[in-house]
């Protein structure tokens, strides 16, 4: 029996009608992906299907025992809660159901009301905290968000200060504990990094009910989906099968279209042309046949479909304006920290003319920054970076921070390349959809997806022969993703590219660089193959433990120059706290002299200095705790590489 079905669905809004005649079904266990280009109403159908909205004409049906959940695309944003509460939203029944359970409790103990009917509403909440497994509520609320990575600590962050990714990590959980056996999830990929994404596949897959997922992400798609429905001229579209099946599909199903109307439209000319042929004679019995073929050219066109022109799409093009040298770019021992949080060291990075490598890593781990540092957009805490001759880079960031606010969309690009004249302009927008009056559009006005289609025709125009780009498919469309794809193809510069699109890093890369604490990885070939690697890492893992280590002896003697390094550095910090003990025992001496009382200006004078050698006490122990924890890391080392500590004294004292 079918959870949902909907009939003939259609969406208005004033004059302009989003979609009609939209009817489907969705079993129990449907895995289906919902996809469409920008604009064509996937969102809107959610709403239908959550009630927020209501249909202009059809109906929805829903089985009995169906419970929803909904992820939306911009999960937790507004609220005001923390990471915890929020979580509890889940269970606010169970905690209405207790806050009065409470209350009637103290009622009935105070003999204050009806106490039959306090009773009989007492057994209602009962039954209902009892079937809602009340009592453990809160420690299953914990348990979730720990096993989806969140931290003790985190539970109490208000949800404002969440990234995008654990925000949709948040609502994920709230999901899990929701029940529903209809989930809808819009865009949940988005935000969320390699790791999170394939967690988020195994969830679904493994899911006991049914999911219908919005999503541009085709791998993902590839991965979760058992239908898929398209929306597209105004129309539901569903086939049995992933993207990639839908999509062969769909090749076959337009073909096919395109064959009957032709075949129709030559059949029509062929009667119309025995319609003019019969005209000419000029006979009565002339004017019977050319009725009778009149009413075949009738019946051929009250059935007959022209095949929907499809919309064009974005016409990229990168050309460079000149070539650059064979080596483009050389990094050697980079790294970064932020206060400290450490995001990288020993960082080295090596491209040549025509490479297009791909930059992945978990969400945080410093691949923007990298990108910037490359860019000079940011400083290096150390390391060299060194770009080759006749390089001209050009840059895509996923903020889109570069863009203005306050112009028109004519403006943001023609400011920029003011040695082209407005017809030119005019027509490279035209080319990435921007047409007529869309011209003249305020920037801030523009979605994500059109932003970014203006930050990449500014990239295009640039000429540019070393492409960095952020991001470059977040915000845009399948169609627009494919057509960027191509683009890239053709495109005969260097790509160092930063995405945690799959489908885009299989269809481009030549490598995948993966960057961690420690610095970056290099895999020849696309993503399959680097996700291939990895794979036979964590399998091959535990047998590496037992053998031995390569440069095992340069590690240890590596290991223990730092360890006396932190040593000789935490004696030293510590010489000096005790210095300002020293300095900080006699200014107090000082100011409890009779003598100094009377001294106004010597107080003040004392007083500064006390303050100043407290500020510097204050410095020095943050220091000291910082050293003390990385020589606690360091030690932790030492059965790594078979050092004791009294062998290391021993050593010392030698």
């Amino acid at each position: 029996m079918a959870l949902l079905s909907a009939s003939a669905l259609a969406v208005s809004f004033g004059d302009v009608t989003l979609f009609s005649g939209v009817s489907f079904d969705v079993g129990p266990k449907d895995k289906i992906g919902l996809i469409g280009a920008n604009g064509t109403g996937k969102t809107t159908l959610f709403r239908l299907l959550t009630k927020q909205y209501t249909p202009s004409q059809g109906a929805l049906f829903f089985g009995k025992d169906v419970t929803l959940g909904y992820m939306e695309q911009h999960a937790c944003a507004e609220s005001k809660k923390t990471v915890f509460d929020e979580m509890l939203t889940v269970y606010a029944d169970v905690l209405e159901a207790e806050k009065e359970l409470d209350e009637i409790a103290k009622k009935l103990d105070g003999h204050t009301g009806d106490a039959a009917l306090l009773l009989h509403r007492q057994q209602e909440l009962l039954e209902l905290f009892t079937r809602r497994d009340g009592a453990t509520c809160r420690s299953r609320a914990r348990s979730a968000l720990l096993g989806l990575g969140f931290e003790e600590r985190d539970f109490s962050l208000p949800c404002a200060l969440l990234s995008g990714g654990q925000r949709s990590k948040l609502s994920l959980c709230k999901l899990l504990l929701s029940g529903a056996n209809l989930l809808l999830l819009d865009e949940p990929t988005n935000h969320l990094d390699i790791p999170s994404i394939g967690w988020l596949e195994g969830f679904i897959a493994e899911y006991p009910g049914a999911v219908i997922v919005i999503s541009h992400d085709r791998y993902f798609l590839d991965k979760v989906t058992t239908r898929t429905f398209e929306l597209e001229h105004g129309r539901l579209f569903a086939a049995n099968g992933n993207y990639t099946r839908y999509s062969a599909l769909k090749e076959e199903r337009l073909k096919a279209e395109e064959r009957v109307y032709a075949a129709a439209m030559k059949e029509i000319h062929r009667i119309e042309g025995i319609i003019e042929q019969q005209k000419r004679f000029n006979r009565e019995r002339n004017y019977k046949t050319i009725a009778s073929k009149q009413k075949s050219i009738d019946r051929l066109e009250k059935d007959l479909v022209a095949p929907e022109k499809q919309q064009k799409p974005i016409r990229f093009s990168f050309q460079t304006a000149l070539t650059s040298g064979n080596d483009v770019l050389i990094c050697s021992g980079l790294a970064k920290s932020f206060g400290e949080k450490k995001l990288f060291r020993n960082a080295d990075l090596f491209l040549q003319r025509g490479e297009r490598v791909f930059l992945t890593g978990e969400n945080g781990c410093g691949k923007s920054t990298l990108l910037k540092m490359i860019l000079g957009k940011m400083t290096r805490d150390c390391g060299k970076i060194t770009l080759g001759v006749g390089v001209k880079a050009g840059y895509f960031d996923q903020t889109l921070a570069e863009l203005s606010s306050d112009k028109t969309v004519l403006d943001e690009v023609w400011d920029s390349y003011r040695l082209m004249n407005e017809v030119d302009v005019r027509r490279a927008l035209a080319a990435f959809l921007f047409k007529g009056e869309d011209v003249f559009k305020n920037m801030k006005a523009l979605s994500g997806g059109e932003k970014a289609r203006v930050a990449l025709l500014k990239l295009m125009l640039s000429g540019a022969n070393f492409l960095v780009l952020d991001e470059p498919t977040n915000h845009l469309d399948i169609q627009s993703r494919e057509a960027l794809e191509h683009a890239f193809d053709t495109f005969d510069g260097t790509m160092l590219v930063v995405s945690h699109d799959r489908y885009f890093i299989n269809r481009l890369a030549t490598r995948v660089l993966r960057l961690t604490e420690d610095g970056l990885e290099s895999f020849d070939g696309n993503y399959d193959t680097f996700h291939s690697a990895m794979e036979a890492r964590k399998t091959a893992a535990p047998a590496q433990k037992k053998e031995p280590k390569q440069n095992d002896y340069q590690k240890r003697k590596e290991h223990e120059s730092r360890l006396r390094k932190l040593k000789g550095q935490i004696s030293r910090l510590e010489a000096q706290i005790d210095e300002l003990d020293s300095a900080a025992a006699d200014l107090q001496a000082q100011l409890s002299d009779p003598d100094t009382a009377a001294a106004y200006e010597t107080i003040l004078a004392l007083t500064e200095q006390m303050h100043e050698n407290t500020q510097r006490q204050e410095a020095l122990m943050e220091e000291w705790q910082a050293l003390n924890e990385a020589l606690e890391r360091e030690d932790s080392l030492n059965s790594e590489f078979g050092i004791r500590n009294s062998e290391l004294r021993s050593r010392e004292q030698q």
